[in-house]
């Protein structure tokens, strides 16, 4: 409780900047978990995907790869399904088929980043809100000189005080920073994975033209 009351009096003490700093803080959170969602419902059973689609397609069974992934709502499955559809005519070459994944992925690609600028977004701006919040606070600080007496004890406190606003901007842009880095990772690990599956599409179709 104690330590609720602190946060309290510093989130006070940091000045009117603050409130713009928690709302990025919570902002950065709800993306946080938004994405975890979204990325573990894209990401369940891509093994079992990638296998059942390989299997089909070792036995040229083009319209069997297809059901599997209309058995998958993934981005993965939605991407491989685009070139199948190309890939089970006989007469579609490879750049139609390599074509229609290009299409399909960059249509996903949107879902993907979604939110991930504006974590970037906050990276950025978290620090400057706190530095603005440290020297309107400073500047505050100083006024007191104007006084007749105990100006530096309340400039050196004042100081400290503004300097929380600081903290907090650093904090926040941490913060989403490391959100922005972990769901990075998540995106490229998604289109290395989908990329490698269509690539293993178009080399069954380069054997079956041969």
């Amino acid at each position: 409780m104690d330590g609720f009351i602190y946060l309290v009096h510093l989130f006070h003490k940091g000045g009117f900047v603050m409130y713009p700093l928690l709302i990025c803080s919570l902002l950065a959170v709800m993306i946080a978990a938004e994405r975890a969602y979204y990325y573990r419902r894209h990401r369940r059973d891509g093994d079992g995907l990638r296998a059942q689609i390989r299997d089909a397609l070792a036995a040229r069974d083009w319209d069997g790869a297809i059901a599997v992934c209309d058995a998958f709502d993934t981005v993965m499955s939605r991407t491989v399904k685009a070139g199948l559809l190309q890939a089970r005519y006989p007469q579609a070459g490879t750049m139609t088929v390599k074509a229609a994944f290009e299409e399909r992925m960059a249509v996903e690609v949107t879902g993907l980043k979604k939110h991930l600028d504006y974590l970037s977004a906050i990276v950025t701006v978290a620090p400057l809100l706190g530095l603005l919040g440290t020297v309107i606070g400073m500047i505050g600080s100083f006024s007191v000189m104007d006084g007749s007496g105990g100006g530096a004890a309340a400039i050196s406190g004042g100081v400290g005080e503004a300097l929380v606003a600081t903290a907090a901007g650093l904090c926040v842009a941490i913060l989403a920073f490391v959100i922005h880095t972990f769901f990075s990772h998540q995106f490229d690990t998604v289109l290395t994975a989908t990329e490698d599956l269509c690539f293993s599409v178009l080399e069954h179709k380069r054997r079956e033209a041969a």
